[in-house]
């Protein structure tokens, strides 16, 4: 089961992240009391108030305010009064939205929860215009999570240094175009 996300549920996405982080499944930075990382969860704090994520857009040079629906997981329905176990965030992009962040804590995965969580995200009104995935190549996940995103209409199109990207199968041809050539412009050197 889904609800939307709020304020009060920033000291689980923290940990979530954090614990994530510390395995590779996100920037590293993120799991360590960094400048970095202070920021980052200040700026997750008011999207989560707000909705919105404020930064600057490296390509105009102008404050952006970018469009976060997000939401958190429970394995059932009644939820029994116990905390989410997952959550997924998503980010606007022009023409529809990237699945920007999701996490399952480690003790609840390899039990279907993944696909669960993921299978609930992408019914969501953002998750049904979600065309990008981002994961990380060091994340030990890496694979079972590509199977998922295979399964749910992903294809991986190519790495960065630090990343795989997936591009929903039926996206926008400018929109699928555009991150492919992204993509292609900073692929990761072939492993020697």
């Amino acid at each position: 089961m889904l609800q939307p996300a709020h304020v009060g549920h920033l000291a689980l996405l923290r940990a979530l992240i954090r614990d994530g982080a510390a395995e590779g499944s996100f920037d590293r930075e993120l799991a360590a009391e960094s400048d970095e990382a202070v920021d980052f969860f200040d700026k997750l704090k008011r999207a989560l108030v707000t909705g919105y994520f404020v930064e600057l857009d490296p390509r105009s040079g102008r404050i952006e305010t970018i469009a976060v629906p997000g939401y958190v997981y429970w394995p059932d329905s009644g939820h029994s009064g116990l905390p989410p176990i997952g959550f997924g965030l998503f980010r606007a992009l022009e023409g529809g939205y990237e699945l920007w962040l999701a996490g399952l804590e480690f003790g609840k995965r390899g039990a279907g929860h993944g696909r669960a969580l993921l299978t609930s995200l992408m019914a969501t009104q953002p998750g049904q215009k979600t065309y990008v995935v981002r994961v990380q190549r060091t994340s030990r996940y890496v694979r079972a999570v590509a199977h998922l995103l295979d399964a749910l209409g992903f294809e991986s199109i190519g790495e960065t240094a630090r990343l795989r990207w997936f591009v929903r199968r039926d996206a926008p041809e400018a929109l699928s175009a555009r991150i492919r050539g992204a993509v292609n412009a900073r692929r990761a050197p072939p492993a020697s």
